[in-house]
Protein backbone atom coordinates (compact mmCIF):
# COMPACT_ATOMS: atom_id res chain seq x y z
CA UNK A 1 0.00 0.00 0.00
CA UNK A 2 1.36 3.43 -0.90
CA UNK A 3 1.53 6.09 1.80
CA UNK A 4 -1.14 8.19 0.09
CA UNK A 5 -3.66 5.35 -0.34
CA UNK A 6 -6.59 5.29 2.05
CA UNK A 7 -8.95 2.53 3.08
CA UNK A 8 -12.49 3.90 3.38
CA UNK A 9 -15.62 2.46 4.96
CA UNK A 10 -18.96 4.16 4.24
CA UNK A 11 -22.40 3.38 5.63
CA UNK A 12 -25.12 6.02 5.39
CA UNK A 13 -23.68 9.29 6.71
CA UNK A 14 -20.75 7.53 8.38
CA UNK A 15 -17.36 7.68 6.61
CA UNK A 16 -14.18 6.20 8.13
CA UNK A 17 -10.98 6.72 6.17
CA UNK A 18 -7.36 5.99 7.09
CA UNK A 19 -4.13 4.64 5.58
CA UNK A 20 -4.25 2.01 8.38
CA UNK A 21 -6.58 -0.69 7.07
CA UNK A 22 -6.75 -2.54 10.41
CA UNK A 23 -7.89 0.65 12.16
CA UNK A 24 -10.66 1.17 9.59
CA UNK A 25 -11.78 -2.44 10.12
CA UNK A 26 -11.88 -2.04 13.91
CA UNK A 27 -13.77 1.26 13.79
CA UNK A 28 -16.21 -0.01 11.16
CA UNK A 29 -16.81 -3.14 13.24
CA UNK A 30 -17.57 -1.00 16.29
CA UNK A 31 -19.96 1.14 14.26
CA UNK A 32 -21.77 -1.92 12.91
CA UNK A 33 -21.94 -3.54 16.36
CA UNK A 34 -23.31 -0.38 17.99
CA UNK A 35 -26.05 0.13 15.41
CA UNK A 36 -28.46 -2.63 16.55
CA UNK A 37 -28.55 -1.61 20.24
CA UNK A 38 -32.04 -0.18 19.79
CA UNK A 39 -34.40 -1.60 22.41
CA UNK A 40 -37.30 -1.85 19.98
CA UNK A 41 -35.33 -4.23 17.76
CA UNK A 42 -35.72 -7.18 20.11
CA UNK A 43 -32.00 -7.85 19.77
CA UNK A 44 -30.17 -8.18 23.10
CA UNK A 45 -27.34 -5.76 23.82
CA UNK A 46 -23.84 -6.94 23.01
CA UNK A 47 -22.67 -9.31 25.74
CA UNK A 48 -26.21 -10.20 26.82
CA UNK A 49 -27.65 -13.70 26.53
CA UNK A 50 -29.79 -14.18 23.41
CA UNK A 51 -32.67 -16.46 24.49
CA UNK A 52 -32.86 -19.67 22.48
CA UNK A 53 -29.76 -18.88 20.39
CA UNK A 54 -27.10 -20.73 22.39
CA UNK A 55 -25.11 -17.88 23.86
CA UNK A 56 -24.51 -14.17 24.16
CA UNK A 57 -24.72 -11.58 21.41
CA UNK A 58 -21.14 -11.05 20.22
CA UNK A 59 -22.09 -8.27 17.81
CA UNK A 60 -22.88 -7.84 14.14
CA UNK A 61 -20.14 -9.17 11.85
CA UNK A 62 -19.97 -7.82 8.26
CA UNK A 63 -19.81 -11.37 6.85
CA UNK A 64 -19.43 -12.19 3.19
CA UNK A 65 -22.73 -11.81 1.35
CA UNK A 66 -24.83 -10.84 4.36
CA UNK A 67 -24.01 -9.55 7.88
CA UNK A 68 -24.74 -11.85 10.80
CA UNK A 69 -24.60 -11.78 14.58
CA UNK A 70 -21.97 -13.93 16.25
CA UNK A 71 -23.41 -16.00 19.09
CA UNK A 72 -20.88 -17.00 21.76
CA UNK A 73 -21.80 -19.73 24.27
CA UNK A 74 -20.63 -19.31 27.85
CA UNK A 75 -19.91 -21.81 30.63
CA UNK A 76 -17.17 -24.33 31.29
CA UNK A 77 -18.54 -26.77 28.69
CA UNK A 78 -18.15 -24.12 25.96
CA UNK A 79 -14.37 -24.12 25.92
CA UNK A 80 -11.75 -26.84 26.02
CA UNK A 81 -8.00 -27.11 25.50
CA UNK A 82 -6.98 -28.81 22.25
CA UNK A 83 -4.30 -28.85 19.61
CA UNK A 84 -5.20 -27.12 16.34
CA UNK A 85 -3.84 -30.20 14.56
CA UNK A 86 -2.46 -30.94 11.12
CA UNK A 87 1.09 -29.89 11.92
CA UNK A 88 3.19 -29.81 8.75
CA UNK A 89 0.16 -29.81 6.42
CA UNK A 90 -0.65 -26.88 4.14
CA UNK A 91 -4.46 -26.80 4.10
CA UNK A 92 -5.86 -24.55 1.38
CA UNK A 93 -9.43 -24.96 2.68
CA UNK A 94 -8.64 -23.40 6.08
CA UNK A 95 -7.05 -20.11 5.10
CA UNK A 96 -10.07 -17.80 5.21
CA UNK A 97 -9.57 -14.86 7.57
CA UNK A 98 -13.35 -14.19 7.57
CA UNK A 99 -15.24 -17.48 7.21
CA UNK A 100 -14.78 -19.73 10.23
CA UNK A 101 -17.73 -21.86 9.22
CA UNK A 102 -16.11 -22.84 5.91
CA UNK A 103 -12.70 -23.34 7.55
CA UNK A 104 -14.22 -25.60 10.22
CA UNK A 105 -16.20 -27.60 7.68
CA UNK A 106 -13.00 -28.24 5.75
CA UNK A 107 -11.04 -29.21 8.87
CA UNK A 108 -13.73 -31.62 10.08
CA UNK A 109 -14.42 -33.28 6.74
CA UNK A 110 -14.37 -37.07 6.87
CA UNK A 111 -10.73 -37.49 5.82
CA UNK A 112 -9.49 -34.95 8.41
CA UNK A 113 -11.87 -35.21 11.38
CA UNK A 114 -9.36 -36.77 13.79
CA UNK A 115 -6.48 -34.51 12.77
CA UNK A 116 -8.01 -31.21 13.97
CA UNK A 117 -9.31 -31.52 17.54
CA UNK A 118 -10.03 -27.80 18.13
CA UNK A 119 -12.29 -27.59 15.07
CA UNK A 120 -13.86 -30.98 15.87
CA UNK A 121 -14.73 -29.84 19.41
CA UNK A 122 -16.46 -26.71 18.09
CA UNK A 123 -18.33 -28.53 15.30
CA UNK A 124 -19.68 -31.10 17.79
CA UNK A 125 -20.91 -28.48 20.29
CA UNK A 126 -24.68 -28.18 20.88
CA UNK A 127 -26.66 -25.59 22.82
CA UNK A 128 -30.36 -24.59 22.88
CA UNK A 129 -31.07 -27.13 20.12
CA UNK A 130 -28.50 -25.61 17.76
CA UNK A 131 -25.87 -27.83 16.14
CA UNK A 132 -24.29 -25.30 13.77
CA UNK A 133 -21.35 -24.14 15.89
CA UNK A 134 -17.86 -23.75 14.46
CA UNK A 135 -14.34 -22.53 15.31
CA UNK A 136 -14.20 -18.77 14.66
CA UNK A 137 -11.98 -17.32 11.93
CA UNK A 138 -9.33 -14.77 12.84
CA UNK A 139 -11.40 -11.70 11.84
CA UNK A 140 -14.43 -13.04 13.71
CA UNK A 141 -12.14 -13.41 16.73
CA UNK A 142 -10.92 -9.82 16.23
CA UNK A 143 -14.52 -8.58 16.42
CA UNK A 144 -15.19 -10.60 19.59
CA UNK A 145 -11.99 -9.25 21.16
CA UNK A 146 -13.47 -5.76 20.69
CA UNK A 147 -17.07 -6.52 21.69
CA UNK A 148 -17.03 -9.28 24.34
CA UNK A 149 -13.49 -9.99 25.61
CA UNK A 150 -14.90 -10.57 29.11
CA UNK A 151 -16.69 -13.71 27.88
CA UNK A 152 -13.37 -15.45 27.28
CA UNK A 153 -12.03 -16.75 30.61
CA UNK A 154 -8.42 -17.07 29.46
CA UNK A 155 -6.35 -15.15 26.99
CA UNK A 156 -5.37 -17.39 24.08
CA UNK A 157 -7.99 -19.06 21.87
CA UNK A 158 -7.50 -20.83 18.55
CA UNK A 159 -9.07 -19.55 15.38
CA UNK A 160 -9.83 -21.76 12.38
CA UNK A 161 -7.54 -19.67 10.14
CA UNK A 162 -4.32 -21.41 9.17
CA UNK A 163 -1.19 -19.26 8.95
CA UNK A 164 1.19 -21.81 7.39
CA UNK A 165 1.85 -25.55 7.25
CA UNK A 166 3.16 -25.39 10.82
CA UNK A 167 1.20 -22.49 12.37
CA UNK A 168 -2.39 -21.30 12.90
CA UNK A 169 -3.73 -18.00 14.23
CA UNK A 170 -4.85 -17.50 17.79
CA UNK A 171 -6.38 -14.47 19.51
CA UNK A 172 -5.16 -13.09 22.81
CA UNK A 173 -8.40 -11.95 24.45
CA UNK A 174 -6.49 -10.25 27.23
CA UNK A 175 -3.99 -8.16 25.28
CA UNK A 176 -5.83 -7.95 21.95
CA UNK A 177 -3.04 -9.50 19.88
CA UNK A 178 -3.50 -11.83 16.94
CA UNK A 179 -0.58 -14.28 16.95
CA UNK A 180 0.56 -17.48 15.29
CA UNK A 181 1.36 -20.66 17.20
CA UNK A 182 2.56 -24.09 16.14
CA UNK A 183 -0.46 -26.26 15.36
CA UNK A 184 0.53 -29.00 17.80
CA UNK A 185 0.45 -26.56 20.72
CA UNK A 186 -2.57 -26.69 23.02
CA UNK A 187 -4.82 -23.67 23.48
CA UNK A 188 -8.48 -23.09 24.21
CA UNK A 189 -11.12 -23.60 21.54
CA UNK A 190 -14.49 -21.81 21.80
CA UNK A 191 -17.39 -22.48 19.42
CA UNK A 192 -19.47 -19.71 17.87
CA UNK A 193 -22.50 -19.70 15.58
CA UNK A 194 -24.20 -17.29 13.21
CA UNK A 195 -27.58 -15.61 13.59
CA UNK A 196 -28.89 -13.95 10.46
CA UNK A 197 -31.58 -11.26 10.78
Amino acid sequence: MHANQLTTYTQGDLVISSPDQSMVLKLATLAIAAAPNIAASGIPAIGEYWPGEGGVNGGLFPGGDKPYYLIVPTGSDAEATHEWGGYGQELDGAKSPWDGQTNTSYLTSSNREHDHPAAQFCAAFERDGHKDFYLMARREASLLEITVPQVFTQAYHWTSSQRSADHAYLMDFEGGWLNGLVKNGERLARPVRRKFI
